[in-house]
């Protein structure tokens, strides 16, 4: 296979997976060893083992770290920090690109930057939905009030009211408290319930904050 196939085949598809370049002429064995000369000439970046996508200077599109996240990991979503910072909730910049699942923990460094999968389990696996992240790519990505639920849960310590204050996360207009909430109630969890109910008090006490 010449590198114009490849183009041909991967077509406007953000990443690629080995299998879908297997035809019945060439040997999966055979793909493979092509993907790894065509990486080391700097013509395709491997995310992980069997997950591709084309350099900058031969894709049609850059792509998106989120949409580098989904493809990394099925049945996975962008959340947290990285949800957060995306909606404007918190100011810092997050070089780590976090997503949640109900797999085992990972952590994935690739060309493109690192990637933080965290576990949660099977029953809050919701609370998200498949959005534009930028012209031309779509991802799985948590709501705001999902994202910021998620950071709660798997923090420790995070129903106190100092760390709710040092996170400095603002309620945008689209956030929905009553969403939120109920959320929280959802999961069953005492500590993400105070969380909750702290974090109120921490927006309509705090100076700047906007009253929900």
């Amino acid at each position: 296979m010449k590198f114009a196939d490849l183009i041909q085949r991967v077509g406007d598809a953000l990443t690629f997976r080995t299998a879908m370049l297997l035809t019945g002429e060439e040997s999966l064995a055979d793909i493979r060893r092509q993907l790894n000369r065509w990486v080391h000439a700097g013509k395709v970046i491997m995310l992980r083992r069997g997950v591709y996508t084309l350099a900058p200077l031969y894709a049609r599109t850059r792509l998106h770290p989120f949409v580098a996240a989904n493809a990394l990991r099925k049945a996975s979503y962008v959340s947290l920090q990285s949800a957060l910072a995306y909606y404007g909730m918190i100011p810092e910049y997050t070089p780590v690109t976090t997503s949640v699942s109900t797999r085992r923990p990972e952590e994935v460094d690739t060309p493109l930057g690192r990637f933080l999968f965290r576990h949660v389990k099977s029953t809050l696996l919701f609370g998200f939905r498949e959005q534009q992240v930028c012209p031309g790519q779509r991802a799985l990505l948590a709501t705001p009030e999902k994202a910021l639920l998620d950071l709660l849960y798997l923090t420790p310590d995070s129903d106190s009211p100092d760390y709710l204050r040092e996170l400095r996360v603002q309620a945008i207009d689209v956030f929905r408290y009553a969403v939120f909430a109920e959320m929280a109630e959802r999961t069953g969890v005492k500590k993400v319930i105070r969380a909750v109910h702290t974090l109120q008090c921490v927006w309509e006490s705090d100076e700047g904050y906007r009253e929900l």
